[in-house]
């Protein structure tokens, strides 16, 4: 969905990435605007050294351009629809600094926005990263809707970096206003946190899983992906297997163990997933494997492999969507030989088999339980 974004610098027509006219969702909310308004009536300097965090489809960084700011994200998609608004509003890429949550942050930070993310592990693992380049003069504000700041996002900021309050709501949005006090003093950064998996699990028992922030359940198994390490597929030789939306990457690396003539890839759309997979397979396997941050499979030859393995994920931020669990499915079946098997395993009430039938003309039910199914489709045809 395309729309247009009112700020007292002009209006942005911004979209999310991909692109898709049946996508309702904006690329902005009143979260954005509440903090750019702010900016301009409060005559906020916005010189030196701009960062902004955890911009969500590039709204942010957009409408500041011309103050060149370096835009840190966990986020492939968050960084490719900024590249598109950007050209979209007629802005040079090279006035932004485009850096990933892997990379290290900016030595000086003269302003820091902070779009509140969903994860607080996130948010508190960037805030250590971040509070080296912070400085007593630092003009720190961050801005999310009012249901995803809590008492426990204000105390992140008054822990690492300094006193903090809030602004009043405005349109259910809220800001976060926080006084940086050098030589504070913060506990060490807890990320990445590692822990033992349980004992029936399969070829991963008992096997070390890293964590980077933000990664789903990033301190304990989740129930669904537990279910699934009970139910994977025989692989057997020189199979080429996709842990596709891998998190962790604790099943591809299940895989790798279970056939290690297997070459495993290993995908998201996330750099904290991805460089949590990586150090979890490096933990546990030594075959091939590959680790990619995408759009789904984008790269990924048509027609290459033979497994998918796919947790999909039905949340974009705090909306409830299947456009994502749709196109990882869709780009599954154009990667997969004729012959190669996707399996699937989601939460029953999604309906999941339905889209799996649209799309492979079947769809089989491999175990279940009263949560969660698993499923397998067949690519039948070239």
């Amino acid at each position: 969905m395309n729309d247009r974004m009112t700020t007292p610098w002009g209006e942005y027509e911004l979209a999310r990435f991909p692109e898709d006219p049946r996508d309702r969702l904006r690329a902005w909310d009143a979260a954005d605007t509440y903090l750019l308004r702010h900016l301009a009536e409060s005559g906020t300097p916005l010189t030196g050294s701009v960062v902004i965090v955890g911009d969500r489809w590039g709204a942010l960084t957009t409408a500041l351009s011309e103050r060149r700011p370096t835009q840190i994200t966990d986020s492939h998609l968050a960084r490719e629809a900024t590249r598109s608004n950007l050209a979209r509003a007629g802005a040079e890429e090279s006035a932004v600094r485009l850096l990933t949550t892997q990379d290290p942050p900016p030595g000086r930070i003269d302003v820091l926005l902070v779009r509140v993310p969903k994860s607080l592990a996130l948010l508190e693992d960037q805030l250590h990263r971040l509070a080296p380049g912070v400085h007593e003069g630092t003009v720190v504000i961050g801005t999310g809707m009012v249901k995803e700041i809590h008492t426990s996002t204000l105390h992140l900021f008054e822990r690492i970096l300094g006193p903090t309050r809030t602004s009043l709501a405005e349109k259910k949005a809220r800001l976060i206003f926080c006084t940086p006090l050098q030589g504070i003093a913060r506990r060490s950064n807890p990320w990445p946190y590692s822990y033992l998996l349980p004992d029936d699990v399969g070829p991963v028992s008992g096997r070390t899983v890293v964590n980077h922030a933000g990664v789903f359940c990033a301190d304990r198994l989740d129930i669904g992906t537990r279910f699934f390490l009970g139910h994977l597929p025989r692989s057997r030789g020189a199979e080429r297997v996709v842990d596709l939306g891998c998190g962790n990457g604790v099943v591809g690396t299940a895989m790798a163990l279970a056939n290690p003539e297997a070459e495993v890839l290993f995908a998201d759309e996330s750099f904290q997933a991805v460089a949590s997979a990586e150090a979890t397979y490096g933990a546990n396997a030594d075959g091939k494997a590959e680790f990619l941050v995408a759009d789904g499979l984008e790269g990924v030859p048509s027609g290459s492999v033979d497994l998918v393995l796919n947790n999909p994920p039905f949340h974009s931020h705090q909306a409830m969507t299947d456009t994502t669990a749709w196109r990882m499915f869709s780009d599954a079946r154009r990667a997969l030989r004729p012959g190669g098997e996707l399996w699937v395993v989601g939460n029953r009430h999604l309906g999941y088999h339905l889209k799996l039938r649209r799309l492979f003309g079947n769809s089989e039910l491999v175990a279940g339980d009263a949560k969660f199914v698993i499923l397998r489709a067949v690519k039948k045809d070239a």
